[in-house]
C-alpha cells in the first residue's frame, strides 16, 4: 500500500469515498473494495450513511487496525453544545472508538476558523479521532487552521481534477506541510469520457478513469475514487503499475482552468481567491 506523509502521518494514498451512496449501495460495495485492497474509507455526517459504513465494515471482519477512517464534521455541528456529541454519534455509526482522521467539512460563514479548530481540538484531545484536517478550506483559512491547532493539520480535502487549476493551495499546501486529498477527480464523469485522456490511457493499457487517478497519486496527493458498481472497484484499485511519463503529466495539467470547479456551494465554500 502506497501512503502519503504529512507531520509524521501515513495516510493510504488511494481512498474508497462513499459520497452520493445509498445505504443499500454502501453495503454491496464496500465487500468489493476490501477485496480490490481498499482499506482507507471516506464518509461524512452529511452523507448520512456512516451507520452503513460501520455495518459493512464490520461484517467483513477486517481488522481495525488495518483501516484508516476519515469523516467530516458538518456546518450544523459546529458549536459548544453540539459537535463533540456529533463526533460521538458519528464513532457510535461508524461503530469504532475512534477515527483515524477528522475534518472540518466546510468554513461555512457563521463560525470563525479559530472557533471550529478549538473545538476540533477537543474532540481529539478526548482521543476520539487521531488525526485532524479540514476539508475546502482556502490558503488564508488553512493557515489560520494551522495556527490555532494543538496538533499538526494533516490534510486539506479539496476539489481537485485535470480541469481545475488548484495551484494556489497546492503551493500554501507544501509550503506547510499539508496533504492535499483530491476529491471528485473524475469531475463528475467528464474524466471517463475525455478523449486526451482516453488516449493516454491507450499508450498504457489503462482506462481514462486510470489516467486520471494515476495523475493525482503521481503528483503526491491522496486520491478518493469511488463508484457504486462492485465491478468496477478494481479498475479504480490498479493504478500503481504504471507510470505516467512527464509529457503526459503535463498534457493533463495543462486541461486546468480557473473557472473549471464543480463545487462550490453558496454560505459554505470561502472565497476560493484569499
Amino acid at each position: 500500500m502506497q501512503f502519503v506523509t504529512a507531520h509524521g502521518a501515513n495516510i493510504p494514498a488511494l481512498g474508497f469515498g462513499v459520497f452520493r451512496m445509498s445505504d443499500a449501495e454502501v453495503e454491496r460495495v464496500v465487500p468489493a473494495a476490501l477485496d480490490a485492497g481498499f482499506r482507507h474509507f471516506d464518509t461524512a455526517q452529511i452523507y448520512n450513511n456512516e451507520a452503513a459504513l460501520g455495518r459493512a465494515l464490520q461484517a467483513a471482519g477486517v481488522k481495525r487496525d488495518d483501516l484508516f477512517l476519515t469523516t467530516k464534521v458538518w456546518v450544523e455541528n459546529y458549536s459548544d453544545a453540539s459537535f463533540a456529541a456529533s463526533v460521538r454519534d458519528s464513532l457510535d455509526r461508524l461503530k469504532v472508538d475512534q477515527v483515524d482522521l477528522l475534518l472540518l467539512h466546510w468554513p461555512g460563514d457563521s463560525v470563525p476558523v479559530a472557533d471550529q479548530v478549538a473545538m476540533l481540538n477537543e474532540v481529539r484531545a478526548a482521543g476520539q479521532t487521531r488525526l485532524i484536517g479540514v476539508s475546502n478550506y482556502n490558503s488564508s483559512q488553512l493557515k489560520q487552521a494551522i495556527s490555532r491547532a494543538n496538533a499538526p493539520i494533516v490534510t486539506n480535502q479539496i476539489e481537485l481534477h485535470p480541469y481545475l487549476d488548484q495551484s494556489a493551495m497546492i503551493a500554501t499546501a507544501r509550503e506547510t506541510g499539508t496533504a492535499i486529498t483530491a476529491y471528485y477527480g473524475m469531475a463528475d464523469g467528464r474524466v471517463p469520457q475525455d478523449a486526451l485522456l482516453q488516449d493516454i490511457g491507450a499508450r498504457y493499457g489503462k482506462t481514462a478513469a486510470q489516467v486520471g487517478l494515476r495523475w493525482l497519486i503521481q503528483q503526491g496527493f491522496v486520491a478518493l475514487s469511488k463508484t457504486a458498481n462492485p465491478g468496477r472497484v478494481a479498475e479504480n484499485a490498479a493504478i500503481f503499475d504504471f507510470t505516467l511519463a512527464d509529457q503526459d503529466m503535463a498534457a493533463i495539467s495543462a486541461l486546468a482552468s480557473p473557472n473549471g470547479r464543480i463545487v462550490s456551494p453558496e454560505g459554505l465554500a470561502p472565497d476560493w481567491a484569499a
